[in-house]
């Protein structure tokens, strides 16, 4: 078994810390129905500014409110206005890389999506395992379009 990216929302900006709550982050549900990310899973946390690595659980706040609020302990790791990447993972064997797709979502500085992407794993002549990333419409980038580009690393 192999550890992958499930979901990811990349460059999300925190909008708070609340030292005082019992734990978790807050986010928008809307988000993480997007993405694919359920209350109460675990998820890690890696924050752009500083470096810093934690992980927690996942509760929602308002939906539309574009909320990621970062709480009890994990509020001494973020500040308001720095960017994160927030990252659900599972184990699965290796050959069941191909029929995974983890969505990823992009963020302007003000918490609208950006992009939907699509992680993809393929068997190729160059590679057994080779990566692509899919762009896929989105009702707030409407002028995206759909495109595979082989071999390009997000994070």
């Amino acid at each position: 078994m192999i550890r992958i990216v499930r979901a990811k929302l990349h460059g999300i900006t925190v909008t708070g810390a609340d030292l005082d709550y019992h734990g978790s982050i807050t986010l928008d549900p809307e988000h993480c129905d997007l993405a694919g990310i359920r209350p109460l899973e675990f998820v890690d946390i890696w924050n752009k500014q500083s470096g810093a690595r934690i992980s927690t659980y996942v509760i929602f706040g308002e939906a539309g409110s574009k909320c990621c609020i970062l709480n009890g302990a994990a509020a001494r790791t973020c500040q308001r206005g720095d960017q994160v990447i927030i990252c659900s993972s599972s184990y699965v064997e290796e050959t069941a890389l191909y029929d995974t797709a983890p969505m990823v979502l992009t963020f302007t500085p003000k918490n609208d999506v950006k992009d939907v992407l699509r992680y993809r794993v393929k068997e190729t002549a160059r590679r057994p395992f080779d990566f692509f990333i899919e762009t896929l419409p989105h009702a707030e980038n409407s002028d995206t379009e759909d495109e595979n580009v082989a071999d390009h690393a997000i994070a």
